[in-house]
């Protein structure tokens, strides 16, 4: 029997092993700690606007330095390799690339392990990680030490890059999910293009070891922060601290959340319980892209896109500086156009994603408070996909012919503008259709994102040096076209049906179940 002072937010069951009821520790029943009603403010979702966007933009800031790094060194890498005693070729390349080697790595373990123990602790303790190793790099000596710094580097810093749509599931309804997840991916996209601008000059007027120092002091600013203001976001992670707080306060062991009881239920002993789910979240990831043709279509797409933009990024000294005869702190401004491309294609995505996707629930007569379907996301990826292989195009050709220096910058800022805006689609479906478990999604996608974004760039001496920009281009563009313009085609008729068929899809509720006492 429940005594007079059961908090609001616990809801009596009988189906959790080994608990007890709030004055009976020795029965079958437990409590279950839920929201304090649907209004309650410890439910992210129900944030003010201005603590949802300070969220939002904390963790986009992790998710522009991590990128920033990654690309920084593109321009500086003749002067590290000169100083370190690196061959030309892929050696070389692997400076830059083996961070995002770390990437595809990082999140399939860090992002299920948000999942477990909380958005904040994860975060927080990859970036300083980042920190750490991004220092070390600045005072390696030698190949393989900047080589393997850059690679503990890359694994901190994928932790918000992996988990930052998790973040943005967790406190944005989906109706006003695009806009948020629009600034998120601006900072992905913008950080790759804006760090060869900020290296050119730095490895023109200073030592190439103030690219990673700068790094780091920027790490640092949001580091703070981030302890300041950042707060928990993940529901399970918000409701155990809940009961944890009503089992001190009450002096019983009977409130749980429904995770805490799924952990117990495994084999009665909380630790293993506990132990259980983390191996169960790290599998997740792996699970996912192995047999969900959802998640294989969207990444294939994401791979292709941000394996080309590192490809660009990787290619663009050799272009300006050999071909163009350009400075190097001039050669490093064309990084702009990718800047500026994924700037403008945020700016008319955000805002549509959400029209586009309000425009589809009216013409379903959805109930208010009802979620659209994940194909509600889909439509913008139509043109996105018809524009990047035309993008990819126009700028082999151009500079083939080695038009005027604005032909194939804007054609390199037209491909980031639409590559972009079916990366900011591909993560809003992915956060639609999988809720809960949307960060290890994301971390699925991530893997073969990252890993073409790792080896593009081994291959663009091979690609632009033996067939030319023209001949390479074209190659690329019908790559391009094969992968970019089925997908949406795909995931407009037949993802509903795919996500039916799967246990991981489909909507996921924060709250847990059970009849309110």
């Amino acid at each position: 029997m429940a005594p007079s002072t059961t908090p609001s937010s616990a809801t009596n069951s009988s189906d959790c092993s080994a608990t007890g009821s709030p004055s009976s520790p020795t029965t079958s029943d437990w409590w279950q700690v839920t929201w304090d009603g649907p209004s309650d403010p410890e439910n992210p979702k129900n944030w003010s606007k201005r603590r949802k966007w300070a969220t939002s933009l904390i963790v986009s800031g992790f998710a522009f330095l991590s990128p920033l790094c990654s690309s920084i060194t593109a321009p500086a890498l003749s002067s590290i390799s000169a100083e370190l005693a690196i061959p030309p070729g892929a050696q070389q390349q692997l400076v830059l690339s083996v961070f995002l080697l770390a990437y595809a790595l990082g999140p399939l373990v860090l992002s299920p392990w948000s999942e477990t123990c909380g958005r904040v602790p994860v975060i927080r303790a990859g970036n300083l990680v980042f920190m750490a190793f991004t220092a070390l790099c600045g005072i390696a000596s030698s190949q393989g030490q900047v080589t393997a710094f850059r690679f503990v580097a890359g694994l901190g810093g994928s932790a918000s890059v992996g988990m930052g749509s998790g973040v943005l599931t967790d406190c944005w309804r989906p109706e006003e999910r695009g806009q948020g997840i629009a600034v998120y991916q601006l900072t992905q996209v913008l950080g790759p293009a804006v760090g060869p601008i900020a290296g050119g000059y730095i490895a023109q007027h200073a030592s190439w070891r103030w690219c990673f120092f700068a790094i780091v002091l920027l790490s640092l600013v949001a580091q703070v922060m981030a302890a300041l203001f950042l707060r928990e976001t993940y529901a399970p992670r918000i409701l155990a601290q809940k009961a944890r707080r009503l089992r001190a306060e009450t002096g019983s062991p009977a409130f749980r959340t429904e995770w805490e009881c799924a952990a117990e239920n495994g084999s009665g002993s909380r630790g293993w319980g506990f132990a259980r789910l983390t191996v169960s979240a790290m599998s997740r990831p792996w699970i996912m892209l192995a047999t969900q043709p959802i998640i294989q279509v969207l990444a294939l797409v994401q791979a292709f896109n941000f394996g080309t933009l590192y490809l660009l990024i990787s290619g663009f000294p050799a272009l300006w500086e050999d071909r163009y005869g350009m400075p190097k702190g001039d050669a490093s401004l064309n990084y702009l156009s990718l800047a500026l491309g994924s700037l403008v294609g945020v700016s008319l995505c955000g805002p549509a994603t959400d029209r586009v996707y309000a425009a589809l629930r009216r013409r379903h007569r959805l109930p208010e408070n009802t979620p659209g379907a994940p194909e509600f996301r889909v439509p913008l990826m139509v043109p996105a996909a018809l524009l990047t292989p035309c993008a990819i195009l126009a700028y082999g050709w151009t500079a083939q012919a080695r038009a005027h220096f604005l032909l194939p910058n804007m054609a390199a800022a037209l491909f980031a503008g639409s590559s972009i805006v079916s990366y900011q689609c591909i993560s809003a479906y992915v956060a639609d259709a999988y809720g809960l478990h949307s960060a290890s999604a994301s971390a699925a996608c991530a893997l073969l994102r990252s890993l073409m974004a790792f080896v593009f760039p081994l291959f663009v001496p091979a690609l632009f040096g033996n067939l030319g920009y023209g001949l390479g281009g074209s190659l690329l563009a019908g790559v391009a076209g094969l992968v970019g313009i089925p997908a949406p085609v795909i995931i407009w008729f037949y993802g509903e049906r795919l996500r039916r068929a799967s246990r991981l899809a489909g909507p996921r509720r924060a709250e847990p179940r059970g009849p309110k006492a």
